[in-house]
């Protein structure tokens, strides 16, 4: 087959879809199939490039300013004639048998859309984020109209299937855009479970400037749908009994209320946000991590998360038993699942989450033994780049045939 993979979001740029649709892509070339890549322009990023057999083609992008409302998100955006005529000059030439889309409102999205709707060629979505806000009823409500009068509208112009990841995304498909697809089907998240294993405590320790003092790491961008909030809330307990514990977040910082929170209940010099950094570089801070905590607000359980169970890492989430749909998982089996506020408010209890931390901490060494094996298994056995791709393979296969 020849494919096209479509996302605004592609590395160099950081994140789980990026990395998601590299690693896809790959696999898809791998497999033996062509593959061109279609992506944003991101910081100097060569425009075109080759590589793991696979064409990259990065399409001059301007970038939407970083507010509030938007996330402080550094979202980048295509949308010109200019842009329209370079994406359908080259899906033309390159002519896909099918196009895997990646973010349902990013213009990559709509103007592969219109060209697939066009060429009747059809078209795989995968939904990453839902465009809702924790942190505002006036955001959410501004979010659900642009679904019902943008997203979805254009979204019926080519009537995608769409990939269902969780239990919270198919509720959510199911409210937002239920006449605007062309079915769905269920596929986890997919990693390299392999990137996150072997890291060096030491380094990490080094970087830090102390090897004493308990970690516990939180990935990931800071944004409201991710904010920590939670956690700095729950950490003047955590400090109480184990005062020298320090909060390491390694992410970008799109969302500082956290840490204006933090400040505000004494416990700011207790976190470390190093900001973003490089994939290879996580490893090691997973190695030296005691615990790993940054889904807290009841949305789901995301790339980061997958790979720190990878690696064996004790995690905590507010998550359902049944988030990922037909695959289950148990509190103090593969993770730990902190308590939400209530039955309303999805977000992480502070009060029950800092008595996990507290009983992760009090012996870290064996709460990993306990966790630890079983973590990798049900990543190795669900969750692998390898496994997902076979399931994307199979579903874009079914949809050239028909």
């Amino acid at each position: 087959m020849r494919i096209a993979v479509v996302n605004n979001f592609f590395p160099p740029r950081p994140g789980g879809s990026a990395h998601l649709s590299d690693h896809l892509a790959a696999q898809y070339a791998a497999a033996g199939h062509e593959v061109l890549v279609l992506t944003a322009a991101y910081k100097d990023a060569p425009a075109e490039e080759a590589r793991d057999g696979f064409r990259i083609v990065r399409i001059p992008a301007w970038t939407l300013p970083q507010t509030r409302f938007a996330g402080n998100f550094d979202i980048g955006f295509t949308i010109s004639p200019r842009a329209k005529r370079r994406v359908f000059d080259l899906l033309d030439d390159f002519a896909p048998d099918v196009v895997h889309q990646h973010g349902q409102f990013f213009d990559l999205t709509w103007l592969s859309g219109w060209w697939a709707r066009r060429r009747r060629v059809p078209t795989l979505l995968s939904i990453h984020t839902r465009l809702e806000s924790p942190l505002s009823k006036f955001n959410s409500f501004v979010y659900a109209t642009a679904d019902r009068l943008l997203v979805a509208p254009l979204m019926r112009v080519h009537r995608p299937r769409l990939v269902v990841m969780d239990i919270l995304m198919e509720r959510y498909i199911d409210r937002r855009y239920r006449r605007s697809h062309g079915g769905k089907v269920a596929i986890p998240v997919g990693i390299d479970p392999t990137v996150m294993r072997g890291g060096d405590a030491a380094a990490a320790h080094e970087r830090l400037g102390f090897d004493d003092r308990p970690i516990v790491l939180s990935i990931g961008h800071v944004i409201p749908q991710r904010s920590r909030i939670a956690l700095a809330e729950a950490l003047p307990t955590v400090l109480d009994r184990f005062p020298e514990t320090m909060v390491v977040v390694i992410g970008g910082l799109y969302h500082d209320e956290f840490l204006q929170v933090a400040r505000r209940l004494g416990v700011d010099h207790a976190i470390r946000a190093l900001g973003a950094m490089p994939q290879r570089d996580i490893p090691d801070f997973l190695a030296a991590a005691d615990v790993e905590v940054h889904e807290l607000e009841g949305i789901g359980f995301g790339t980061a998360s997958l790979e720190a169970l990878a690696a064996g890492v004790p995690v905590i989430a507010c998550i359902e038993p049944d988030n990922f749909l037909s695959i289950r998982v148990e509190d103090g089996r593969e993770l730990f699942i902190t308590a939400p506020v209530s039955a309303e408010d999805p977000k992480a209890d502070p009060a029950a989450l800092a008595s996990t931390l507290i009983r992760i901490l009090e012996d870290p060494e064996r709460t990993r033994r306990q966790v630890g094996d079983n973590a990798m298994r049900l990543i190795d056995e669900n969750f692998t780049i390898a496994r997902v791709a076979e399931q994307h393979l199979e579903v874009l296969a079914g949809m050239v045939r028909s």
